[in-house]
């Protein structure tokens, strides 16, 4: 068995799948805590623009729909997405074109499953997101998805916003989307002093003593909250700080 170690990037992940592609007992992950057996042999993966070009220049030929899914799926945080990823682009090619619909195959729906998990965070952040107004009048939301979701965000609420600057921080894997009002940029970002606009503090108080005021002391409905706002994202939300 070997294993081929990516550096977590588009371009490494299909660099991998064109140096593995031939090998018939093989694993490809970006993953480094795996416990391996005795019998695994390691290869680092070095990213190559032409190898990946040409990996995605053969899948865009046989289903033009597949690169934009795998995109989603390498965003995911399951240890093995670049190997289900790469198991659906050897069923791709051995079909000769789009398999999507071959619903009862373990690749689709391993994949189906990954990319659902990345899409549902994603829908579900754009509702509960919260920004905070910085003294310069740019908003700063920061949060901590299970997902690398937060080009995605962007790109939803550059949409919104329009020209208004923001930065989406994820927390997490130090990472922030910057916004200017015409473009987005993607940098690291390990840590945030944030000083808040005279207003922002207000508006937060107005909002969480309107959540005290529609809650119900007598009728808690901790658990109606907890299907609707995940636990893990209640430290970003203002009423539940």
């Amino acid at each position: 068995m070997t294993y081929y170690l990516t550096d977590g990037s588009e371009e490494s992940f299909y660099t991998a799948v064109f140096i593995a592609y031939s090998d018939k007992d093989c694993i490809i992950t970006s993953e480094r805590s795996i416990q391996l057996g005795l019998d695994v042999t390691t290869v680092d993966v070095v990213a190559d623009g032409e190898k990946a070009e040409r990996v995605k220049r053969k899948l865009h030929a046989l289903d033009r729909g597949a690169e934009e899914d795998i995109q989603l799926v390498l965003k995911s945080n399951a240890a093995l997405k670049e190997n289900a990823a790469f198991e659906y682009i050897k069923l791709i090619i051995a079909q000769g074109g789009a398999v999507r619909g071959m619903l009862a195959h373990p690749a689709v729906i391993e994949m189906t499953e990954i990319r659902t998990r990345v899409y549902g965070e994603t829908h579900r952040l754009k509702g509960l997101l919260r920004f905070m107004e910085n003294a310069d009048g740019v908003l700063y939301a920061p949060y901590s998805p299970d997902n690398d979701i937060t080009d995605l965000l962007a790109v939803h609420f550059a949409a919104r916003f329009s020209s208004k600057r923001f930065v989406i921080h994820d927390i997490k894997r130090a990472i922030a989307a910057l916004y200017d009002g015409n473009e987005i940029v993607m940098t690291r970002a390990e840590g945030a002093e944030i000083c808040l606009s005279e207003y922002e503090e207000y508006f937060e108080g107005l909002w969480r003593q309107y959540y005290k005021s529609v809650n119900i002391e007598s009728r808690p409905h901790e658990k109606q909250m907890r299907g609707s706002m995940p636990v893990r994202y209640w430290k970003f939300l203002p009423e539940k700080r």
